[in-house]
């Protein structure tokens, strides 16, 4: 018996749609990071990309657990001297609750050039509205 690799075009990539209300971050970034590489599936090859594109929508409304709202702090540098900021978790999930969701799937991703074109796949919406109805995006529970 010989094992199974996957080509590039072999693979059928569904459109998943994950409801992030009342979710909790890490558990749904851990979900969805293992559906972008393709870890559920039993052709799961860890050079190629296999995975499913994934459409999360009412980012606004993801949880964290503990006391971590008001812990909890994204930084960024702004390449001038003393250019160090940060931005508390409150402050960042009403300015753009996308990129709390984005940041913690990325961290949970391979650090390469595939991991960048799985990245990709990661479609993230603040409200309950996206624009893939014409990909009959299947919706999922997690």
């Amino acid at each position: 018996m010989k094992t199974f690799l996957a080509k590039k075009g072999e693979i059928e990539q569904k459109w998943l749609l994950i409801d992030a209300a009342d979710q909790v971050l890490g558990r749904l970034a851990a979900k969805i990071a293992m559906i972008l590489m393709g870890k559920n599936k039993p052709s799961y090859t860890p050079f190629t990309d296999v995975g499913d594109v994934v459409i999360v929508i009412n980012a606004e409304k993801i949880r964290i657990t503990g006391s971590k709202a008001e812990e909890k702090e994204y930084d960024y540098f702004t390449l001038y001297p003393g250019g160090h900021k940060y931005i508390s978790y409150s402050e960042m999930l009403k300015k753009n609750p996308q990129h709390i969701i984005r940041h913690a799937v990325g961290c949970m991703m391979p650090k390469n050039k595939l991991g960048k074109q799985m990245m990709k796949k990661l479609k993230i919406y603040r409200g309950p509205e996206h624009k893939h109805q014409a990909q009959n995006p299947q919706k999922i529970e997690i």
